[in-house]
């Protein structure tokens, strides 16, 4: 019987318990922490979003940091299994809104304490309150795992999930990195995604706009020739610092990564308040607002067109007096207005810290990983999966989805590889 130590008890390191338990291994599994599972019950809003229903090349597209990997993993473990798996266990799903999976429940104790009765039904042992200090490595192979305790514990294989440096409150504070470099492995610079986006404008610090959300909109990330880089459509929200919510998020990590490019200058952003509509089309419904209601002020006779604080903004950099009648408002203007409406340009001078982030970008470099077993090209005997490498995806149940995928792939390998 092959003995495989798990270090971390996140999302990845718990099915990869699960995978290597399942086929025959003798598991421990090893937490810094009191409890297990603590990303997985904040994860989905403590809902637990476990994966998303999109076929595989639509849910690859979602992960945008190095998702290409994952077509091996997934022929082993994809989204699928991950539902029929839960299932099976006993814990009805449900699907909403792109795919994303979650429990009927509505809660993430359900999928924690169903995953962890579990793991005691394989019989795996568990050592939580256990820190890690380094691998036992010998020229060619990983032969266990050496406790700060000074004890050490022996195994065939270790498998590295200790996640990234986001969220640290729930464990993930960057050890698995170190591990990884005395194994001789490759940690790519690390970058915080799916993370709320920074600006100086005016409107952001005198809060003007603060609280305000903005509902299926379109939010564009620009270069520094002014060309789209990319554009993700959805809801915003204005706040203290900056940008949040969902569309802003997954435009972090472009921000981060055209900062980087150029000598972390301010990124021009654009924000489309119809991204279905065409500045004419937006122009004539101006000119029939300033038909039927042009005596009134430009506020109080446009104010189904934009969220007032929205306006007013937009008001302000037409060079339109709010208070003035719309009639008295030149066509130019208006045309002005409709293309400020049609792209509202604004920079942003960063994102919040990686340990505000989701996710974290970066990690141990893929190409050093197996992808069919997620095995080290670099030692044998040693596994990496979930957030510790260089993968991330999109919010929306697609980063548990790597988690899940690369552990139980890494576990299944640990416990059958001879």
């Amino acid at each position: 019987m092959k003995k495989v130590i798990i270090i971390g008890g996140g999302p990845s390191g718990l099915m990869a318990a699960v995978a290597a338990a399942t086929h025959g291994a003798k598991v421990t599994l090893v937490d810094k922490g009191n409890k297990l599972g603590r990303k997985l019950a904040i994860s989905g809003g403590g809902r637990c979003n476990v994966t998303n229903r999109m076929d595989e090349s639509e849910l690859i597209s979602f992960i945008p940091g190095n998702g290409k990997f994952m077509y091996s993993p997934f022929s082993v473990w994809n989204n699928e299994n991950i539902i029929h798996y839960f299932e099976g266990l006993g814990i009805q799903l449900k699907e909403e809104d792109m795919g994303r999976m979650f429990p009927v429940t509505d809660s993430a104790k359900t999928v924690v304490d169903t995953l962890l009765k579990e793991i005691h039904r394989l019989k795996v042992t568990i050592r939580t309150n256990e820190r890690v200090k380094s691998l036992q490595i010998n020229e060619e192979h990983v032969t266990g795992v050496n406790l700060e305790s000074g004890k050490t514990i022996e195994g065939d294989a270790v498998i590295v999930a200790t996640g990234g440096t986001s969220v640290p409150h729930t464990g993930s504070t960057g050890d698995g990195y170190p591990f990884a470099k005395s194994a001789g492995h490759t940690i790519t610079d690390l970058y915080p995604t799916e993370v709320p986006i920074t600006s100086n404008e005016t409107f952001i610090k005198n809060r003007s706009m603060q609280g305000l959300s903005l509902r299926n909109i379109a939010l564009t990330v620009l270069n520094k020739k002014q060309k789209k880089i990319v554009t993700h459509t959805g809801d915003v929200l204005f706040t203290h610092f900056g940008i949040s919510g969902p569309t802003a998020l997954r435009c972090s990590q472009y921000v981060v990564k055209e900062r980087k490019k150029n000598k972390q200058n301010p990124v021009t952003l654009s924000l489309d308040l119809y991204p279905d509509e065409s500045v004419s089309s937006l122009q004539e419904q101006l000119l029939t607002y300033k038909e039927t209601d042009g005596a009134r002020s430009s506020k109080n006779a446009l104010a189904n067109f934009a969220p007032e604080r929205y306006l007013l903004t937009l008001l302000n950099r037409a060079q339109i007096d709010s208070t003035t009648p719309l009639k008295e408002v030149s066509h130019e203007q208006l045309q002005t207005l409709s293309e400020l409406t049609k792209a509202f340009l604004f920079t942003a001078n960063g994102t919040l810290s990686i340990e505000k982030a989701f996710v974290t970008g970066g990690g141990v470099s893929i190409k050093e990983i197996v992808p069919k077993t997620m095995a080290s090209k670099q030692k044998e005997g040693l596994y990496f999966c979930g957030e510790v490498l260089d993968i991330h995806g999109y919010t929306g149940g697609f980063n548990i989805t790597v988690a899940f995928s690369t552990g139980y792939t890494a576990g299944l390998n640990a416990a059958t590889t001879e």
